[in-house]
C-alpha cells in the first residue's frame, strides 16, 4: 500500500482517533462544509417510482408579500401532486406538506430535488436536512441533481415555465387568491391536457396512487450495536455525562452506537455509519460521506 493510501485508511478508522488523542496526527478542522454533489438519477417507468420536488422561484404578490410555490410531480405520469403557495422555504411547512401528500397519495420509491434548502442543507451533517431525514426514515430513496444542472430535473422545470406564465403574470393580490390560481392550473394540467408522451392521455389518466400507504414513521432499531441513543433538540447526544455535538437535523432521531475501541464509539443512523466519537475529546469525527452516491435507506 502506498503512503497516501495508508494515511487515507488510517484517517477513516478508530485508530486515527486514538492517534489524534495523543497528538500524533494533525487535526483537521471539524465539521467542514460539505460540497454539494449530485447522485445517480433513475428513469421512472411507473407512477410513484419517482417524485420530483422543487420551489418555483419566489415572486411578490399584490399585497407586497412573497409567495414561494412548492411543487411536487410524479415523473412517469407528469401528474402535479401539489402546488402550495408557501410563505417561505422553511423546513417545517415543507415536511407538513409532504405529510399531507403521503397520506393522500401513499409513498414514492424515490424523491428527486436539487441541493438547495430545504431539501438539502450546506450546514447539515453530510448535507442532510430535516425533510431529507424524514424521507429516509420512511424508506424513500433520495436523488439529487448536480448543482448548476437544472436540466436533470427538466420535465419538472418545463412544467414550472408553464405554471409561471399562466398563474403569476400578473400575480394574485394575496396568498389565497394565488393558491386558487394554482389549484385551477393543477386541475387543468392534470385532467384536461393530454400529453403525446403519454399516448395522448392526461396525467390523471396515467397516474394511480401508490400501493405503499403511509402508516407513520417506522421504528428504528440497532440489533448489531451496543445500544441506541437519542439526539437532543440541540443536536447533541449524551454519553458518560459528556455532551457531543452531532447535528440539529437529526434532533429527535435515535442513533446506534457501538464501541470500536477504548473510548471510541461508532455512530450510525439507520444503515449509515456517520463517524466515530472520541469520548475524551468529545468530538464526532466524520468519515467518507455515506450519502455521497445514492441516499438510499436500503443500501
Amino acid at each position: 500500500m502506498t503512503e497516501t493510501g495508508l494515511r487515507h485508511k488510517i484517517s477513516n478508522s478508530p485508530v486515527h482517533a486514538v492517534l489524534d488523542r495523543h497528538g500524533l496526527v494533525k487535526r483537521a478542522r471539524q465539521r467542514r462544509r460539505s460540497k454539494a454533489e449530485g447522485t445517480p438519477l433513475s428513469q421512472a417507468i411507473a407512477p410513484n417510482a419517482l417524485w420530483c420536488a422543487d420551489f418555483k422561484g419566489e415572486f411578490k404578490l399584490g399585497d407586497g408579500r412573497y409567495c414561494y410555490p412548492l411543487t411536487v410531480t410524479d415523473q412517469a405520469s407528469r401528474m402535479i401532486l401539489c402546488c402550495e403557495a408557501l410563505e417561505s422555504t422553511k423546513e417545517q411547512p415543507v415536511i407538513e406538506t409532504f405529510l399531507r401528500l403521503f397520506r393522500q397519495r401513499g409513498l414514492p420509491a424515490a424523491i428527486r430535488s436539487d441541493n438547495g434548502l430545504p431539501f438539502a442543507s450546506p450546514n447539515g451533517l453530510y448535507n442532510l436536512s430535516k425533510p431529507s431525514v424524514f424521507w429516509l426514515r420512511l424508506g424513500i430513496i433520495i436523488e439529487r441533481i448536480r448543482p448548476g444542472h437544472p436540466h436533470e430535473n427538466g420535465r419538472h422545470e418545463r412544467m414550472h415555465r408553464t405554471l409561471k406564465q399562466e398563474t403569476a403574470r400578473p400575480p394574485g393580490m394575496n396568498a389565497l387568491q394565488q393558491q386558487a390560481r394554482f389549484d385551477r392550473f393543477v386541475i387543468e394540467f392534470n385532467e384536461q391536457r393530454p400529453h403525446e408522451a403519454l399516448s395522448m392521455k392526461t396525467p390523471a389518466e396515467a397516474y394511480a396512487p401508490s400501493s405503499q400507504a403511509y402508516e407513520g414513521l417506522p421504528d428504528v432499531d440497532y440489533p448489531f450495536h451496543d445500544r441506541d441513543i437519542l439526539v437532543t433538540a440541540c443536536g447533541r447526544i449524551c454519553m458518560a455525562r459528556k455532551k457531543i455535538n452531532v447535528s440539529t437535523v437529526l434532533a429527535g432521531q435515535r442513533l446506534g452506537i457501538k464501541e470500536a475501541d477504548d473510548g471510541i464509539w461508532l455512530v450510525s443512523f439507520m444503515h449509515y455509519d456517520l463517524g466515530y466519537i472520541d469520548l475524551e475529546q468529545r468530538t464526532l469525527q466524520t468519515i467518507d460521506n455515506p450519502f455521497g452516491t445514492r441516499l438510499s435507506p436500503m443500501s
